[in-house]
């Protein structure tokens, strides 16, 4: 059978994020560029946690995310508010987020033009009223996080550099 063209993309995105942070070590993804709030382990995890907010909290379905990882990674948390709360490793969050899109898949596949009980407004203001808009909105959350992960990932090879020389 034919995948929708939206869980395809949406596997697509969370391939992409997933491989641009596949060799990374927990240190790494902790550094804080210089100007930013956040570092790249604190822009994965709030992927995972936005999706699970967006697939499965609003429609009213159950989650398996962890009540701190919601808590330490939702919007408008930072890694310097932390302290000594323990949060999962790069690829323990890899692997939530691999896991996640099968979820996605599993769960939502027959309910994408299913119209939602209370129309959610996100943050910046638009209006998503189906299962299907709020994917949607996922794909557009996922990508300005992956294009700050790459900048990130970028600064912390120029640093690398600039330490060679």
């Amino acid at each position: 059978m034919m995948k929708n063209y939206l869980l395809k993309q949406l596997r697509f995105v969370r391939e992409n994020t997933i491989n641009c942070v596949l060799e990374m070590d927990d240190e790494v993804s902790l550094f804080i560029p210089e100007g930013f709030n956040n570092n790249i382990k604190w822009n994965l995890g709030h992927i995972y946690v936005v999706q699970e907010k967006f697939a499965f909290n609003i429609i009213n379905e159950r989650t398996t995310m962890q009540k701190n990882i919601f808590e330490l990674l939702s919007i408008g948390t930072k890694p310097t508010n932390w302290g000594e709360k323990v949060l999962p490793t790069i690829s323990e969050l890899i692997q939530l987020l691999e896991k996640q899109v099968n979820r996605i898949e599993q769960k939502l596949e027959f309910r994408l033009k299913e119209v939602i009980e209370k129309p959610f407004t996100t943050s910046t203001g638009l209006t998503l009223s189906t299962v299907e808009e709020l994917l949607s909105f996922c794909l557009y959350h996922e990508g300005m996080h992956f294009a700050t992960i790459n900048s990130f990932k970028r600064i912390i090879q120029n640093e690398r550099n600039n330490k060679v020389h």
